[in-house]
């Protein structure tokens, strides 16, 4: 036994992320796989709300988890006081809830000049509420708080430590990536079950794409901040707008052709920051944290 904790307190990110992945992938595979694997699109809309449960749970177990074994009662204590510090500036709030949104909106505006599959859900859909409302409580409950009490709760504040704030947003946006691979694989079968590439690699080139990118814009928030409530605001902006308020109805190549756009734009925005960041302090002032 103190062979392993040692392991642990000496690699707490590997061991943070082969249980997390255990627990995340192994839920998908114990729940899922008596679907099918992949499921049939019918059984996917069915039952992936329940085979998805320890999917969700599972990287924010994992953070409470090693944070209790690590760090004790202070380390529950430093995660409490992150997730509750809200005073970092109203400035910050703006960047957390509208970077996503300000991305994807003139994307999809230029794209719907050629056709209106790319016309955003807020447009087309005739319940526009709902359609907010869905986003908003998917992107918080499903997305930002379960995930980023662990990505950002537990596995940034240990990368920074070490790597820079590209490294540190690369290395968790990257493996974020890989995290969704199992259950999109799961989910990319078609009325028949059978595998569908393009409903597999479409999603995925999101993941790969925009993801690590985003990540690194989160990872330089947070280091301004300090605070996992704006982290958790706005990985719930980047969920609730590209997969509801935001989402188009295009599928397939379009699809992809939209994620293609969208990696180019948030990258480049990253590049900018880098840039930013490289700048004299009195060329580019301080921003309020």
């Amino acid at each position: 036994m103190s062979t392993i904790n040692t392991f642990i307190k000496t690699h707490p990110v590997p061991t943070y992320y082969a249980i997390t992945f255990a627990i995340s992938w192994g839920g998908v595979l114990i729940l899922g796989a008596p679907y099918g694997m992949p499921t049939t699109s019918e059984q996917f809309a069915k039952v992936w709300a329940i085979v998805f449960i320890p999917y969700f749970l599972g990287p924010s177990i994992t953070s409470l988890l090693l944070t209790g074994l690590l760090d004790g009662r202070e380390g529950f204590h430093g995660l409490l006081s992150r997730l509750i510090k809200w005073q970092v500036g109203i400035r910050w709030y703006a960047v957390a809830l509208l970077t996503a949104p300000l991305l994807v909106m003139p994307i999809l505006f230029l794209l719907s000049l050629v056709s209106s599959e790319y016309l955003p859900a807020i447009v087309t859909a005739n319940d526009k509420i709902a359609v907010v409302l869905m986003g908003t409580m998917v992107g918080l409950i499903e997305g930002g708080l379960p995930e980023e009490l662990s990505w950002t709760g537990f596995a940034v504040p240990k990368l920074k430590r070490h790597y820079s704030i590209f490294a540190t947003g690369l290395i968790v946006g990257a493996l974020h990536a890989v995290w969704h691979f199992l259950p999109t694989f799961w989910g990319s079968g078609d009325s028949s079950g059978v595998f569908d590439l393009l409903l597999f690699l479409s999603p995925c080139l999101f993941y790969i794409g925009v993801l690590p990118a985003y990540r690194v814009l989160m990872v330089w928030v947070y280091d301004r901040t300090a605070s996992l409530l704006v982290a958790i605001l706005m990985h719930a902006s980047l969920t609730a707008s590209t997969l509801f308020i935001l989402s188009p109805a295009a599928t397939g190549i379009p699809l992809m052709i939209y994620y293609i756009v969208l990696t180019a734009v948030v990258w480049a925005v990253v590049a900018v920051v880098q840039r930013w960041q490289t700048l004299p302090e009195q060329a580019r002032g301080t921003l309020p944290g």
